[in-house]
């Protein structure tokens, strides 16, 4: 019976609701239509903003532009949310008091930006400088003029960085509040926003702010708005996300640099003592090979099984659009393949290429891991899983630059770093009430079936909101997915913002059971 129940509910879930766009929704759009000008403006001052986390006076700019983003669409209580630790990015914060309100929603969205490098960026590109493309730069669009007559096609992109991640979420949030403000509708809920300053640089004092402000931090429901929609190009609610921890890698040998001539074939080069190391980590089908390294993991249940299923394919688009003829791991679409634990190696450095390369054998070869989990994985456990398998290879492991005397007495060393600021996966129950409400206000906006999907392949600290808070989280992503996150030339397509505002604005107006 219990397995009926499960499967009918997933039927119930992705066949439930109606896809027709409601007379709310409607109403929201046309506010948005008539005032993309002052919508744009904000936003492209917002981009204005440098906003790398480590970067404290712009971050408090940042913070206060957001603030008074909150005051003048007359949100209350807008407040800044201090960790204990001193001089770390506030949360912004604020709220909406519903009279007879009993469910309350929390909205959520980081404000800091991954560091950048603008000589990366293709000309005339500056990544704080926000600039109005007539479609994507990987199809040639051309920089245009931000429109007088506030008259904006939705295929262009304004291309900044944090357009997509995540600035473009605090906006949707802050304008879809305000369109329901100003067109008269009716909210159901208590409404609270909490944007982060601190997610780009791994969330290191959120667990601070969660406990500090415990009590005023409530909800039946987080909201969560980051990441990209399906690639499909349809709207996705999604229900959990990969942890993620990091390991750095350094492989020593000789003290100083040989001339390859002289001592090629008699040194050992770290280069290759690394790249053997490494690709004795994963098989040649992408298996992590690793002891242990998918013992842990919690299975999905039937429900989450099923909605997997439904997922699109999208596997021979992304192939097509990226240039790659096969995947890592045969067999396994590209949904499945991101539920799995993962090891990457996010870059690899050992003396100089191109011009610069010169024929010696270098003395050390550093590699950074990038170590995602699923439910069940301990990031921690993880990462030590890596060093066991490291001293099985026969490397000598230690924490600090060799002494003389190591590098007498072991022929293999590699310093290996772990980094602190790992997070374990978290995921939320797809048959919640709650979720129900969800699945069904973000159907009201698109004609369009919904893609539900029980863990995305990046990552978020949710664990904490649900360890501190013993909170419940859903992401509703409204990015496109060539958005460039994390990387040069980052854009957000405007209909994507628009969308984004719409899905915003119609979770707020749900009326829970």
């Amino acid at each position: 019976m219990k397995r009926y129940l499960y499967i009918s509910f997933a039927f119930f879930l992705i066949t439930q609701f109606s896809f027709a766009q409601s007379p709310e929704i409607l109403k929201l759009r046309k506010f948005r239509e008539q005032n993309e000008h002052s919508i744009i403006s904000e936003f492209v001052s917002f981009l204005s903003i440098p906003n790398i986390a480590d970067d404290s006076m712009n971050i408090k700019r940042n913070a206060a532009f957001i603030m008074d983003m909150m005051n003048d669409r007359g949100i209350q209580n807008v407040q800044l949310l201090s960790p204990v630790t001193p001089s770390k990015p506030p949360v912004v914060y604020g709220e909406a008091n519903i009279p007879g309100a009993t469910h309350t929603i929390i909205f959520y969205a980081h404000y800091d930006g991954q560091p950048v490098n603008p000589a990366q960026w293709a000309k005339p590109l500056e990544p704080f400088k926000p600039q109005l493309l007539n479609g994507s730069l990987e199809k040639n669009a051309s920089v245009i003029s931000f429109p007088d007559n506030g008259s904006y096609d939705p295929e262009w992109r304004i291309y900044a960085r944090g357009g997509s991640d995540d600035k473009g979420g605090v906006s949707a949030i802050l304008n879809a509040y305000n369109a329901i403000i100003k067109t008269g509708s009716k909210l159901h809920c208590n409404i609270k926003f909490f944007f982060e300053g601190e997610e780009e640089a791994g969330s290191a004092h959120l667990s601070e702010i969660l406990e500090k402000y415990k009590s005023l931090l409530q909800s039946d429901v987080w909201i969560i708005c980051d990441g990209p929609v399906h690639q499909s190009g349809k709207k996705q609610i999604v229900f959990g996300v990969r942890g993620d921890c990091h390991v750095e890698l350094t492989v020593y040998a000789s003290k100083r640099p040989l001339h390859s001539g002289h001592y090629g074939n008699w040194a050992p080069n770290p280069a290759m003592m690394l790249a053997k190391l490494l690709a004795s980590m994963k098989d040649e089908n992408g298996k992590v090979a690793i002891k242990d390294f998918y013992a842990d993991v919690i299975p999905f249940t039937s429900l989450e099984k099923k909605a997997i299923e439904e997922v699109p394919s999208v596997d021979e688009q992304m192939k097509k659009e990226l240039g790659i003829s096969y995947n890592e791991m045969p067999g396994k679409t590209l949904i499945e393949s991101i539920n799995l634990p993962s090891l990457n190696i996010n870059g690899m450095q050992s003396g100089n290429v191109g011009k610069q390369a010169s024929n010696v054998i270098p003395t050390t070869a550093t590699a950074v891991l990038d170590l995602r989990l699923v439910l069940g994985n301990d990031w921690q456990k993880q990462q030590q899983k890596v060093v066991e398998h490291i001293r099985a290879q026969g490397f000598y492991v230690i924490d600090h630059e060799p002494t003389d005397d190591e590098r007498n007495a072991h022929s293999k060393i590699i310093k290996v770093i772990v980094g602190n600021d790992g997070y374990n996966a978290q995921r939320t129950s797809m048959d919640l009430p709650i979720a129900k409400n969800i699945i069904s206000s973000v159907q009201k906006t698109t004609d369009d079936k919904i893609v539900l999907v029980p863990s995305l392949g990046g990552s978020l600290p949710l664990f904490l909101f649900e360890k501190y808070l013993n909170a419940k989280t859903v992401i509703v992503p409204i990015a496109n997915h060539d958005n460039n996150q994390h990387a040069e030339n980052e854009n957000l397509r405007l209909q994507n913002f628009w969308n984004g505002i719409e899905t915003m604005a119609s979770i707020m107006l749900m009326q829970p059971e």
